[in-house]
């Protein structure tokens, strides 16, 4: 017989979890009996929400979820923001919390840490919230999450376990781990989606952040189809660089809402259509007039923002190998689409507009500087830029929280996700001084894992696009120019590195001393805007 908790850690490492965030409270104390000899990795954040963005790097780093060890009460509120986030783009994450005894639940008592209902407060930012009222039910619960995480679309999941269950004694039995396969997209659909595509005269491919796994395919599927193509944020890299079919995240711009308005068939893989990928400017200008194939592994996704002529619940990959056997080489018509693209980028002109311009020096740097680096990016002036014209060589090389919920403070907690997940790759943090600000305390668990972690800081002393926003809608500035704090000073007190940085070139050289740190280096740009 092992505790509840003890079991915890059994299925954890079988799900093939290894890392966990957390830190330790009087309410997850059973949480961590035997953890020394779990084989799991603990990492202690500063702040709840930091274990959260951590997790959230990890997996988008990866493809795989992390786990969260969070208190009771206080903790849950913390981490609620970044399970937001991961809610929002479907990032796989698994939180496990305390919360209070059985008997005294809903009872509004006074107890330590209590809420009314914890689980109906982190109900709205997961797939699914479950308060574990029995040890013996940990199993199949568990198995519930990752059917969420393996073969739907993923999200956060949240289990709470009672201050009393957390002890109690079930059998050490063997564990049985399901093996969960996506679902297939029908025969049916996939002949008729065929059909149309293979005689499409202007077709178009929207790739989201549901096809980040699908590389390969995605782009044999979208040159056989010699069809233009737009990537999501979330998918950048999907086409890898320089591929003559990729528009990139255009679908807010003039150019590339009158291709998108004049394809006749346009094929939808994994992405929600939302507004912070198709329609950044919010004026519902996005417009799709042809006939729309969706595909998507969550059924009432097909049906949310546009509804499609085709709906196809499938995982992408599935749906895209189905397809291209389908389409054999020829089956369908040339249409010179990389001289369509090639025009529309020279309409777009991204690299000349002034939201773009001031920053694309600076994103050039990093790309040449370390060009297998992961860049993670917060809510800031280059980052939005980046977002228009970055060309990453593979997907999950490049995200940030501009998408979705849209929080700040994302980047830091992220990239030591994303560094602890893959320390094999570079990893940039790309953060404003204001959006720092919000976790900046996650240096110090850079600094206790040692990570040569790079955090690029666009420091404009305070919220440079809000003042944009202010001022060129007349509002008087408010709320937004900031006294930004002296980095260097706070990176010396954390035991990191500073430098300051004032040309790209700078920028470059300091970036490639980077990877031989011990510890991360603050590279501080003094910015304008």
């Amino acid at each position: 017989m092992i505790s509840c908790g003890q079991r915890l850690l059994k299925l954890l490492a079988a799900y093939g979890i290894d890392t966990v965030f957390g830190i330790p409270g009087v309410h997850t104390i059973e949480l961590y009996r035997g953890f020394d000899a779990s084989g799991l990795r603990h990492v202690t954040p500063r702040h709840e929400q930091g274990a959260g963005f951590m997790a959230d790097g990890y997996a988008r780093a990866t493809g795989r979820p992390a786990a969260c060890f969070i208190i009771t009460g206080p903790g849950m509120t913390n981490i609620a923001t970044a399970m937001g986030q991961a809610l929002a783009d479907s990032v796989p994450m698994l939180v496990v919390s305390g919360v209070n005894r059985r008997d005294t639940l809903g009872r509004g008592q006074g107890r330590l840490h209590e809420l009314p209902s914890q689980q109906q407060t982190l109900a709205g930012v997961s797939v699914f919230s479950h308060s574990l009222l029995d040890a013996s039910a940990l199993d199949e619960v568990m198995a519930r999450a990752f059917a969420v995480f393996h073969s739907a679309r993923p999200g956060p999941v949240h289990i709470e376990i009672p201050l009393d269950v957390m002890p109690q004694k079930i059998p050490d039995a063997p564990i049985h781990v399901p093996r969960f396969y996506p679902p297939g997209a029908a025969k049916a659909a996939l002949d008729e989606a065929a059909d149309w595509l293979a005689v499409a005269e202007r077709p178009l491919v929207l790739l989201g952040g549901g096809c980040a796994d699908t590389a390969d395919s995605a782009r044999v599927l979208v040159e056989r189809l010699d069809a233009p193509t737009m990537t999501t944020i979330n998918a950048r890299g999907m086409l890898g660089e320089a591929h003559p079919l990729d528009l990139g995240n255009c679908s807010s711009l003039p150019a590339g809402r009158q291709l998108a308005a004049q394809a006749d068939v346009i094929l939808a893989l994994g992405t929600e259509l939302g507004e912070t990928d198709y329609d950044l400017v919010a004026d519902d200008g996005f417009v799709l007039n042809g006939r729309l194939i969706r595909v998507d592994i969550e059924p009432q996704q097909l049906a949310r923002n546009r509804l499609p002529e085709l709906a196809l619940v499938s995982q992408v990959g599935e749906a895209i190998d189905g397809l291209l056997e389908r389409l054999p080489e020829g089956a369908a018509q040339q249409r010179n689409s990389a001289a369509r693209v090639a025009d529309v980028r020279q309409a777009l002109a991204l690299r000349e507009r002034p939201d773009v311009a001031p920053y694309a020096n600076w994103l050039n740097a990093m790309r040449e500087a370390l060009p297998e680096a992961t860049i993670v990016g917060d809510s800031t002036g280059p980052v939005y830029a980046g977002n228009y014209i970055i060309d990453m060589p593979a997907p999950r090389r490049w995200f940030n929280a501009a998408t979705g919920y849209g929080t700040l403070g994302y980047a830091l907690p992220a990239a030591v996700g994303a560094a602890l997940a893959v320390p094999e790759r570079p990893v940039i943090a790309l953060v404003g001084d204001g959006g720092l600000m919000f976790t900046l305390s996650e240096l110090a668990t850079a600094r206790d894992a040692g990570l040569p972690l790079a955090v690029v800081i666009w420091n404009n002393q305070g919220y440079g696009e809000i003042r944009r926003y202010m001022d060129n809608d007349k509002v008087a500035r408010e709320g937004v120019d900031l006294c930004a704090p002296n980095f260097a000073a706070l990176a010396e007190g954390f035991g990191c590195e500073h430098r300051h940085v004032e040309t790209p070139d700078e920028l470059i050289a300091t970036l490639r001393t980077v990877p031989e740190a011990q510890a991360p280096v603050l590279i501080e740009i003094t910015a304008e805007d």
